[in-house]
């Protein structure tokens, strides 16, 4: 049964591929060049053509890198450097002759299609926040002046770190202190350019921190009871998704929700130090793989599922002159020789055939979501009908986290707890707890040790009673 539902699956995603290509969302990658032992930029132009990468990103606009790319057919993104906004944004004449060296001189016979202005500019330790929208004006400014404005999108990759709150990812807001002085003038920009907000995601970086609470599966794209957002009641299959859609939440709370998203950057490390958790070659492939099938799929995320993925992944090669972590230096796909770090589809036709000539990949063995105490998860279930509730004598704040884990990573459906539905009544912590808890017990069939939530619940033989809610026995 499990084997011919997982074929019907496989049938319906390459079904769903194949028939929604047209629009599918994009697969470029970042060439940074942080390196000693790189090829020659007109080498590296003909590995993106052999591999049949038709878009770049660049972190500058060095000229030989740019000339190698005229008449290529692929599409460029180029950057202004942090150490350029305070001059850029100072002077329009400035930003003028930047134009006329760093664009016009190779455009069009290289196809640049937008500039990034900075880069995590909020976390720039220069602190050139304050430059970053006046600089963005100027260059456009600069481009209207040569009729390039309609042609050339301007944006600013931003960090993760932009964000206030995250999860549950429908909570999704921008830092108090950015959203004034920066966040809000820079969206009404875009929106007025009909521009894109880049953002830089690493689910990497979220699970190495918190790999005790996030599943190595949900982190991977692979099979998992995925996380059911307790503020939208939608529900999360991979923290990639999650964590695009807490940006879209924060854009949405300031009434921004019209702009799109590009992932300027996002990748998995092959190689790190022995405390960087999860990285290495297997996890790097199965992120990067299953994200290339996740874009080119066509679909977009549970809060803008209308709206392809459009993404750069980090990076085209390992670059050992980066500093930092071993890491830094080991999130290319290919080695400097122009070798593949590890073998990853990167087309729609490349996924096709991978995906027709293997087997479905199996769920990998990711920590447990489920915050146990005594051992590990057991599928034999209890024997009779046995509930899960809240136990006594814990705090209003232990219970609350709690609770909060279970609707949020823990997965359990609390759609019956929200206001106006059927269980939101007695409206007290206690009740929707046990509410919470019993359904994700009930979801792990009654495990031993899914009904511990740090000693804040636990089983009971009788049928829970608060007001006229009744508590699910089976999913």
């Amino acid at each position: 049964m499990a084997s011919s539902l997982a074929f019907s699956f496989f049938f319906f995603f390459l079904f769903s591929l194949s028939s929604s290509s047209e629009a599918a969302g994009s697969v470029g990658i970042n060439y940074g060049r942080i390196a000693n032992d790189l090829p020659t930029p007109s080498k590296v132009v003909e590995l993106l053509k052999t591999q049949g990468i038709n878009r770049v990103k660049l972190y500058d606009t060095e000229a030989t890198v740019l000339t190698a790319l005229k008449n290529s057919g692929i599409n460029v993104t180029v950057a202004m450097p942090n150490e350029l906004l305070s001059a850029a944004a100072a002077d329009q004449s400035y930003t003028d002759t930047w134009i006329q060296t760093n664009i016009i001189s190779y455009y069009p016979a290289t196809q640049i299609e937008a500039i990034a202005v900075g880069n995590e500019v909020f976390v720039d330790p220069n602190n050139t926040t304050n430059y970053l929208v006046p600089a963005m004006k100027n260059v456009h400014a600069s481009l209207v002046k040569n009729n390039l404005d309609k042609t050339i999108k301007i944006s600013s990759p931003i960090a993760l770190s932009a964000l206030q709150s995250s999860y549950p990812t429908s909570s999704g807001s921008f830092k108090t202190e950015l959203i004034e002085p920066v966040i809000k003038p820079m969206l009404e920009f875009l929106r007025q350019t009909g521009s894109y907000l880049m953002v830089n995601a690493y689910p990497f970086f979220a699970y190495a921190a918190n790999s005790d609470t996030i599943s190595l599966d949900y982190a991977l794209f692979k099979q998992n009871p995925g996380v059911v957002d307790s503020g939208s009641g939608l529900k999360y299959d991979n923290l990639f998704d999650a964590q695009i859609d807490a940006v879209n939440a924060a854009m949405s709370a300031l009434q921004y929700n019209d702009i799109k998203i590009t992932v300027s950057e996002t990748g998995w490390p092959s190689l790190g130090d022995s405390n960087e958790i999860g990285a290495g070659e297997d996890n790097a492939a199965s992120y990067n793989g299953n994200l290339v099938k996740r874009v080119l799929s066509g679909s977009g995320t549970p809060l803008k599922p209308k709206d392809p993925l459009n993404v750069f992944l980090f990076a085209l090669f390992n670059e050992n002159q980066k500093t930092g972590p071993t890491s830094e230096r080991n999130y290319g796909l290919f080695y400097p020789s122009e070798k593949k770090v590890y073998d990853i589809p990167l087309t729609v036709s490349e996924v096709n055939k991978s995906s027709s000539a293997v087997a479905p990949v199996a769920a990998g063995t990711g920590r447990s979501q489920v915050p146990v105490s005594g051992g590990g998860v057991s599928t034999a279930g209890n024997s009779g009908k046995t509930w899960c509730v809240a136990n006594g004598g814990y705090s209003e704040e232990k219970l609350q986290h709690a609770l909060d884990y279970a609707c949020g990573e823990g997965g359990a459906d609390c759609t019956a707890i929200q206001p106006g539905a059927t269980c939101y009544n007695p409206n007290t912590l206690e009740a929707h707890a046990s509410y919470a808890f019993n359904s994700y017990y009930q979801k792990m069939s009654r495990g031993t040790g899914t009904c511990d939530f740090g000693g804040a619940a636990c089983v009971v033989t009788q049928p829970p009673s608060y007001g006229k809610c009744d508590f699910p026995t089976g999913y």
